[in-house]
């Protein structure tokens, strides 16, 4: 009977998720209910499934209660409104019917236009109109009036009277109670930007549209039985069962074949996969044949040929049609199909990495690739993927975000009224004890706790793309959000229970960085750089060498404070102690206490003690320790004997990704028995139980950091061999870890002379030619987009600058941004000095005037004046170049000290001093704050000294204040140089930032 349900999938207007309303309806006894959303069809699959879900699990219980079982009948729809106003509530009859809805809201979303008043003729879906007085509007043979209980006097002698068939019952459900209520009126205030008090009553839902017995509801109507008879019957026409499938594990709704069939999917996978083994192994290598026969029969058994033919052209499209450089990483790279593939770089042999953690008889869901691609180049790739398959056939993923951040609590402080001041106290965490005694904030935090686990917004997954074998549209309406690619409703997690693995096309600036630095070193230097020649990377003594000295500034991955203090403590000069590296340096893991262990136990390998032989000899390699997820499925083969497709489905269980908590004991219990069964004692497989229970929660997959450590290797031999190329690539591609300077410091070590960005040698990024480095454009502070561009393109089109006046007059730049350039001596090559060309500049820009941008007849002159000498200091110019760059260039943040004092010890000699008390001065690079087990502060430190080197600090709560660091700048350290397995820093004592000379221009 209840044809309009909202559920909180209407955003910022519906209160209860689709759980609560199943429940609520049970309680009640009502047997009948249509999901219709505002705008969306997020929830509809996800009604239907949990309302036959529930009602199978309820119908044990319910027997033994010696009641008679019953089971929800959900329908779905959407309710389709423009700025509030209800234009009409589509109900689907049937799948198709649902497909029509989907369709129809998508169109208007993609094309962004505006839903019409009276919806287009759909074959398989009821349109409901909302009752009005004056309703008098011909109505087609799908269509309806919905009618209120306390509209019903307004149909007395109403023409609407002579369509009895045509009249429904309307009862809107949006809240759960009079709480629930109050809960919709914050709603509405925050997503109209109100006070709660000025929401209109029309903005608002009515009090009464909450779940009632059914009984309640017809005994409103009882003088009006032909409506619910009409009502009745109209959802007794409605069947949405074939959305439903018994058991957890829903068919794959993916793309099913790639070819046309699934023999021609077989048969292009075998050939690609064993031309590739030749490119990878060479000819006749046994054991790669073999692995690759495994894989394959795998592969074909559970009729995933299509995902990674699919893949393969992904990838086959970016190298060779666009020459674009991918990396192929997570679990994908234990597959040696997907080595021969190209898709990944990782040889799965070499490593050791076992298939079944990417995919093995019992897995019911596709495998998952994640394919990075550089940051500017994967919207090319996306829309490959979009215009390759047919409309409503592809899609981006969704996400679905929540009010469960605190930040929330300031639009509440908003809608009730309070004063900034108040609501910004509100939201300091270093007042939350104080707050905590407010009886204000206290109502904000009962507000936020009735709504931090409801959906705040849709958005779009990072990039996660859904290739369907039918229209999705049958699941879920499109949106279209900024980025410009048709989006599904739901999330991945939604994705997953209807049947849908995502192809993960993701980006990284590491990959921009590997990419430009290639195409540098052929224009500077002539070279064609074979980057994916890693065999002999990983081989290379240079690479090993930097790698142990934890220095690879710049480079993807292990260049972070965190990472080169573990390079140095691992002593790491091969490839298989970053792999390990990569893992290990994971928040999680380091927190286990996993990254000592290993560390202590890679320095004495001698005295690790195994718990047995096959422990030793299956996790030799990580001395015991279970580093990779990978090292969990080896134990569970070969110490308790499950297969390896059940010890990778108990590996993914431990990870927290099992939801049945008796199919998970089921699995603990079969491994126990397994492992006695192969002799071990009670106690041995109790404690070793216990270690993979400890650490499983914790461990990375192998194959994930092998695919990091080859990008790392990567960069890191462009660093050694091209290190002025490359660096410039890490500039102009931006996201490494540390700040802009840092690149451009490090630039400077390579011996690159660096310029200031100058409008005839210029361009929007950073060049180089030969040793010469030019600053680009973009970075400059006010700079604009325009100017950005143009000048380098009129240079280029007609030549160089030849003056002021020439450059004023071909770029038509306005004064404000031509005394940027001037004041950051980007008009130098007129050989006039600052002052000088912004006075100059004023006599061209300095009054109103047409500004011409084409070639004069003739040259007109202009009156000079003899100007006196105009002064000008390095120390000016080093702070104009901090004000507009972000950093001096030439003049060092030490030269703006007042003292000259550099500190009695520098980075290189605190191996000297250990033990000892020492004095440092450092330049600021950045800052970790981490929590105590006591829930107190302390911070780890990074700075660069007077020559240039890095050193890193400790600051512990009880020598440390509130906050130690007051932003850039250099600082004079106290404190006591200790050492952990061969990497000193500094225990700091005391701590304080150092005066600075004034600017010139502002005393």
């Amino acid at each position: 009977m209840f044809l309009n349900v909202h559920s909180s999938y209407s955003l910022k207007y519906g209160t209860q998720s689709i759980d609560q309303l199943i429940a609520a309806a049970r309680r009640l006894g009502i047997h009948q209910m249509v999901l219709t959303d505002i705008n969306n069809s997020t929830g509809a699959v996800e009604f239907i499934r949990e309302c036959y879900k529930q009602g199978i699990a309820k119908e044990a219980d319910e027997i033994h209660r010696g009641n008679i079982p019953y089971q929800i009948k959900p329908v779905a729809g959407i309710e389709f409104r423009i700025d509030n106003k209800l234009l009409y509530v589509g109900i689907a009859k049937n799948r198709e019917g649902m497909r029509e809805l989907n369709e129809f809201l998508s169109h208007h979303n993609i094309y962004n236009l505006p839903l019409p008043e009276v919806p287009p003729q759909m074959e398989n879906v009821y349109i409901i109109y909302p009752f009005h007085k004056t309703f008098n509007q011909t109505l087609k043979a799908n269509e309806y009036i919905g009618v209120r209980g306390k509209q019903l006097n307004l149909l007395y002698k109403h023409p609407l009277l002579g369509q009895k068939e045509k009249l429904l019952v309307w009862h809107p459900v949006t809240v759960g109670d009079k709480i629930t209520y109050r809960l919709h009126e914050y709603l509405r205030a925050i997503e109209l930007n109100t006070l709660l008090s000025k929401v209109a009553e029309e903005q608002k839902c009515d009090p009464d549209e909450f779940l009632i017995p059914e009984a309640e509801l017809t005994q409103q109507f009882e003088q009006y039985p032909f409506i619910v008879q009409n009502t009745q019957k109209l959802i007794n026409s409605c069947d949405l069962s074939v959305y439903f499938e018994d058991g957890n594990t829903p068919t794959s709704k993916n793309k099913f074949f790639y070819t046309g069939d699934f023999e021609g999917d077989k048969k292009m996978l075998r050939e690609l996969a064993e031309e590739g083994l030749k490119y990878r192994y060479g000819e006749n290598n046994e054991e790669a044949l073999k692995r690759l026969e495994k894989e394959l029969r795998i592969i074909e058994l559970k009729n995933f040929c299509a995902y990674f033919l699919i893949t393969y052209d992904i990838v086959h499209y970016a190298m060779y049609e666009r020459g674009f450089y991918h990396v192929g990483r997570g679990s994908g790279a234990n597959s040696i199909v997907a080595y021969c593939l190209r898709i990944t770089d990782v040889d799965p042999i070499d490593l050791d990495l076992y298939f079944e953690r990417f995919l093995h008889e019992k897995r019911t869901s596709p495998p998952d690739f994640d394919i990075d691609f550089s940051w500017d180049e994967r919207e090319v790739i996306q829309r490959y993927i979009f215009e390759r398959y047919p409309k409503w056939h592809v899609a981006f993923l969704g996400t679905m975000s929540t009010f469960k951040d605190r930040a929330i609590i300031r639009e509440i402080g908003k809608v009730l009224g309070l004063p900034k001041g108040e609501i910004d106290s509100f939201t300091d965490p270093t007042k939350e004890r104080e707050n905590l005694l407010n009886a204000t904030y206290q109502k904000l935090l009962a507000v936020h706790r009735y709504m931090k686990s409801m959906p705040n917004q849709r958005s779009i997954h990072a990039g996660g793309i859904l290739i369907s074998e039918e229209p999705i549209t049958y699941y879920t309406a499109l949106d279209m959000p900024p980025k410009g690619f048709p989006t599904v409703q739901w999330d991945m997690y939604e994705a997953e229970a209807i049947g849908y693995e995502k192809f993960d096309i993701l980006s990284q600036r590491g990959i921009g960085h590997i990419r430009e630095a290639v195409q540098l070193i052929k224009k500077n230097k002539g070279r064609a750089i074979d980057i994916h020649d890693f065999p002999a990377f990983k081989k290379d003594q240079k690479l090993n060498d930097i790698l142990k000295e934890g220095q690879p500034i710049g480079c993807f991955y292990i260049e972070s404070p965190a990472m080169r203090q573990l390079l140095k403590k691992l002593k790491c000069d091969n490839y298989l102690t970053l792999v390990a590296a990569s893992s290990i340096i994971r928040p999680g893991v380091a927190s286990s206490g996993m990254m000592k262990s290993y560390i202590e136990r890679y320095h004495a390998p001698d005295k690790v003690v195994y718990l047995c032989e096959v422990m030793k000899e299956r996790l030799s390699e990580t001395y015991g320790v279970m580093v990779y997820q990978e090292d969990v499925i080896k134990v569970c083969h070969y110490f308790a004997g499950l297969d390896l497709a059940d010890a990778d489905v108990l590996r993914k269980a431990m990870s927290g990704k099992y939801r049945s908590k008796l199919a998970f004991d089921e699995l603990v219990n079969k491994f126990k028995v397994s492992a006695r069964r192969q002799g071990h004692s009670e106690e041995l497989v109790n404690e070793v139980w216990r270690q993979i229970s400890s650490f499983a929660g914790y461990s990375f997959s192998k194959a994930h950091s092998a695919s990091f450590a080859v990008e790392s290797y990567q960069s890191l031999y462009l660093k050694t061999y091209y290190p002025m190329e490359f660096m410039v690539a890490v500039l102009n591609n931006y996201g490494g870890f540390y700040s802009r300077w840092v690149y451009v410091h490090e630039l400077q070590k390579t011996g690159a002379r660096v310029h200031l960005p100058c409008v005839n040698h210029s361009d929007e990024v950073v060049t180089i030619t030969g040793k010469d480095a030019y600053l680009g454009f973009i970075g400059i502070q006010g700079l604009e987009e325009k100017n950005i561009r143009t000048i380098p393109q009129e240079r280029k089109a007609n030549g160089e600058y030849l003056d002021l006046e020439n450059f004023v007059k071909r770029t038509c730049i306005s004064l404000e941004q031509a005394i940027i350039l001037i004041r950051l001596g980007a008009l130098r090559f007129t050989g006039k000095d600052r002052k000088t060309l912004l006075w100059d500049v004023h006599n061209y820009l300095g009054f109103k005037q047409k500004k011409v941008n084409h070639a004069e007849l003739f040259k007109l002159s202009y009156k000079t004046y003899q100007l006196p000498a105009l002064a000008d200091s390095e120390l000016e110019n080093a702070y104009t170049e901090l004000e507009l760059l972000g950093y001096p260039l030439n003049y060092k943040m030490f030269d703006f000290l007042k003292t000259p004092y550099r500190g009695d010890t520098m980075a290189a000699d605190m191996h000297k001093h250990l033990g000892k008390t020492v004095r440092m001065v450092g330049n600021y690079v950045c800052e970790k704050t981490v929590h105590t087990i006591k829930n107190t502060k302390m911070w780890f430190g990074t700075f660069l000294d007077a020559n240039g080197d890095f050193f890193d600090t400790t600051h512990f709560p009880n020598n440390t204040p509130m906050y130690p660091f007051k932003g850039k700048g250099c600082y004079l350290i106290l404190g006591k140089v200790v050492e952990d397995f061969g990497f000193q820093s500094i225990e700091v004592l005391k701590f304080a930032k150092l005066d600075i000379q004034m600017n010139p221009i502002a005393i």
